[in-house]
């Protein structure tokens, strides 16, 4: 909901009163037809998450051929180059088959993309064709439609993880070290990163705004982030230099899980992945408040 304290405020946000004006009278439309209302009220309560959520998973899932199928088939791509090919030749990290070491990071890899594009995508959308504005003047919470998409992104993250843990099955033995850390920092990635396709999709005045972050920003990190190798085998420098990779800290941790060892101490990693998820909730939450980027 936008933050707002007169109705003048409320114009101005939509766009203007003929705006505002058309959008009720579409609105209406829509309900005389018998569309369901945005917003469910019960019991007097506040509304829930199942409406955006609900709305969020269905909409990857009717495509699940362009949202869950690619991953797939990308990682299998790595599997086999990176894994069958290229990994005899390199041997062993850290004393485990180098398919066995690369595995948690493709996995998470699928994560990051997945629940990042999910939201980037969605929101983006919803503005471009200027839906979200019924949800932003409609009496839902902010909190409640910042989670709403999260969560969708977390879904989409999730279940494509689990896709690609099935592919991975093909290729590696694999171990469960810590279920318990395994999952807890899997949700914890993609809520980060829902987070951070949202505040994409807020900034984003283009489609080509979009592919931006993912394209310069996503991609250099996360194949930097010792997925391919271990930071022990860079010079001290560089080394350093990783450090400041957030993404380094999430791969680690969620190798753990599968195989006992980790670059980086479990805690401070769980540490810097929840003060990046405040962070970005706190932003996320500011930039709906204040209403950016939805009026063009």
């Amino acid at each position: 909901m936008l933050d707002i304290d007169t109705e003048e405020e409320l114009v101005q946000l939509v766009g203007g009163k003929f705006r505002l004006t058309a959008l009720i009278q579409k609105r209406m439309a829509e309900l005389n037809r018998g569309a369901p209302p945005l917003v469910e009220f019960e019991n007097n309560e506040k509304p829930d998450l199942r409406t955006i959520v609900i709305k969020e998973i269905t909409r990857f899932l009717r495509i699940w051929q362009q949202t869950i199928l690619p991953p797939a088939i990308t990682t299998t791509l790595y599997f086999v180059i990176f894994g069958n090919l290229i990994g005899p030749r390199i041997g062993q990290m850290d004393g485990f088959n180098y398919m066995d070491f690369i595995v948690p990071g493709l996995i998470l890899m699928a994560v990051i993309t997945s629940s990042y594009s999910n939201v980037v995508s969605s929101f983006f959308g919803a503005k471009f064709m200027r839906s979200v504005e019924e949800i932003l003047v409609s009496p839902t919470p902010n909190v409640i439609i910042l989670t709403g998409f999260v969560v969708g992104g977390m879904a989409r993250g999730i279940i494509v993880g689990l896709v690609v843990t099935l592919v991975s099955l093909f290729f590696s033995d694999l171990r469960i070290h810590d279920p318990a850390v395994l999952a807890s920092v899997v949700i914890l990635t993609a809520i980060l990163f829902s987070l951070g396709g949202f505040i994409n999709a807020v900034f984003a005045k283009s489609f080509d705004d979009v592919s931006i972050v993912p394209t310069f920003v996503l991609t250099p990190l996360t194949y930097l982030g010792g997925i391919f190798y271990s930071i022990h085998l860079l010079p001290e420098f560089w080394q350093g230099v990783s450090m400041a990779n957030p993404i380094l800290y999430m791969i680690n941790a969620f190798r753990f899980g599968f195989l006992g060892i980790s670059d980086i101490n479990i805690a401070f990693s769980y540490a810097i992945i929840i003060i990046f998820i405040l962070v970005l909730f706190a932003l996320s939450l500011r930039l709906l408040h204040r209403g950016y980027g939805i009026r063009q």
